[in-house]
């Protein structure tokens, strides 16, 4: 017993495993149709055998950890650039993935707790329970709804269109159904449950005919030009800039020479994220000797930038994305509502600091939360333009980064070096795809050691500089898109798929045929 416990815990950890070749960069999506149909097999066979309902727990446990430990180990490399958090890497390439694995755990749980006697009514139950966990994984606890399986679709632009209408959330829960649908090959009772697994692939069909639709309309848009031109900027300038007093006079020259401003070109300038080491966002203006020559009336920079407050007892300080004029005088600013743990704030600050914690982003204390998103409106000097600014991996939520549907542009910034030559910066540039298509919106990317790009309504990556490449991509002319269904109605969407579900267990639960 106990050796065919171990061995199915081998071949659970390997499924998970090869499920993270289906995701970015690699996207391999077809081995999905192997690893969740088996996956499922698996726990209805252990079901069926009566085993311990704790072995459910702890082999959904076992799939996420092969899952999590081999898309995630990537965010142990931000601890190599501090020679005081090299100890806990080890702990993060385990404990992070160990950590996310406990809602795969309680997702097999529950499907055992609840699993109904049909086959088919057991099939939309496990495809429930799953989405909806991954659901709670990205909300709960500041949530983490990274490397969602539905990311494995990034690269069929023309199946990702359905998320303007449904969502990524709703989009993943199909995305479950469809991959553990190939489990119908080998257990089945009748024809029903051929035709549901048929039916799922016709409706991924139907979904790439309609998004193929929605490219062709798109593509007969007659594009606008704009009266300025918005140019993102790339840079490839080393992370070690934090640690070695790297001169900030030497890092503004190298920006401004990528930025190639034009005197007569009328130009927003985007720069990464914290770009600048050591200089907070009023600080920015006793610089301004290094812009005199190149910047002009014509020129709007906006940057990601710490900003400092000091209420008269305490000191705060917030990840900024501020723009300014020529003169470097701030026009308008955001401070960062979604912060990464242990990247740039400490949770339970107070007792982790007193045994050496701190954040990896700051050698100082904790960033504040801002206290909402708002859209940046820009109107100065013939300049019009209303911006959603978006810093780091706030880009990853999904139906939560906007309440307010009245802007032109989403703006996200980035600084990827913490990643380092890993597979963490393509998985991060392609929740950009996703959330350009559900918005309806421009996504304007800047990217440090990123990538950074242009992805237009339709989830098209239109122009893109490679991952550490310095470079600049220019952004005037648009094509405007009809305000999509998803951005009318975020995740309530989401609910009315998970009570479509509901009614199919029930549905199949009591019905024969």
């Amino acid at each position: 017993m106990k050796k065919k416990i171990f061995i199915e815990s081998i071949i659970l950890i390997f499924l998970g495993f090869f499920t993270s070749l289906s995701l970015p960069p690699f996207n391999y999506i077809l081995i999905n149709f192997l690893t969740f149909g088996f996956f499922y097999i698996l726990l209805i066979k252990i079901f069926d055998a009566g085993k311990n309902k704790k072995l459910f727990f702890f082999y959904g446990w076992l799939f996420g950890f092969g899952y999590f430990t081999s898309n995630l180990y990537w965010i142990s490399i931000s601890l190599t650039f501090d020679e005081s958090f090299k100890f806990l890497i080890p702990l993060t390439i385990l404990i992070i993935p160990a950590f996310l694995s406990l809602f795969y755990g309680l997702a097999s749980f529950l499907f055992l707790v609840f699993k109904p006697k049909k086959n088919l009514s057991s099939f939309f139950l496990f495809s429930l329970i799953f989405g909806v966990i991954e659901f709670l994984r990205g909300t709960i606890l500041t949530g983490f709804p990274w490397n969602l399986i539905a990311y494995s679709f990034s690269n069929h632009i023309e199946i990702l269109n359905i998320t303007s209408i449904i969502g990524t959330y709703s989009f993943n829960l199909f995305c479950i159904s469809l991959f553990a649908s190939t489990s119908f090959l080998l257990l089945r009772d009748g024809k029903k449950e051929i035709i549901v697994f048929f039916l799922y692939l016709v409706i991924t069909l139907s979904f790439y005919f309609i998004g193929s639709q929605r490219l062709e309309k798109f593509n007969t848009i007659d594009a606008n030009k704009l009266n300025y031109k918005i140019r993102v900027i790339s840079s490839n300038i080393s992370i070690d800039r934090f640690y070695k007093d790297v001169d900030p006079i030497k890092v503004i020259n190298d920006l401004i020479k990528i930025s190639s401003p034009q005197n007569n070109e009328k130009t927003i300038f985007i720069w990464p994220e914290g770009i600048l080491p050591d200089i907070s966002k009023n600080q920015l203006k006793e610089y301004k000797f290094l812009f005199d020559n190149e910047f002009n009336e014509n020129h709007i920079l906006s940057i990601g930038i710490n900003d400092i407050k000091n209420d008269g007892q305490n000191i705060k300080y917030f990840n900024s994305f501020t723009i300014y004029d020529h003169n470097l005088e701030i026009l308008n600013s955001y401070n960062k509502v979604n912060l990464v743990p242990f990247g740039e704030f400490l949770p339970f600050e107070n007792f982790l600091g007193l045994i050496g914690f701190k954040t990896i982003t700051n050698n100082y204390q904790s960033y504040s939360r801002g206290e909402t998103r708002n859209t940046i409106e820009l109107n100065k000097d013939n300049f019009s333009v209303k911006l959603l600014p978006l810093i780091c991996y706030e880009i990853i939520y999904t139906g939560n980064i906007f309440n307010n549907r009245d802007f032109d542009f989403i703006v996200n910034i980035s600084e990827d070096g913490w990643f380092g030559q890993s597979i963490g910066p393509h998985q991060h540039f392609v929740h950009s795809i996703y959330r350009a298509i559900e918005s309806g919106k421009y996504v304007l990317r800047s990217a440090n050691n990123g990538i950074t790009a242009i992805v237009n309504p339709l989830g098209v990556v239109e122009k893109q500089v490679d991952l550490n490449q310095s470079g600049f991509i220019d952004l005037f002319k648009t094509k405007k898109t009809e305000p999509t269904i998803f951005s009318k109605y975020g995740n309530k969407i989401f609910v009315l798929i998970i009570l479509l579900y509901i009614s199919l267990v029930f549905s199949f639960n009591k019905n024969k045929k």
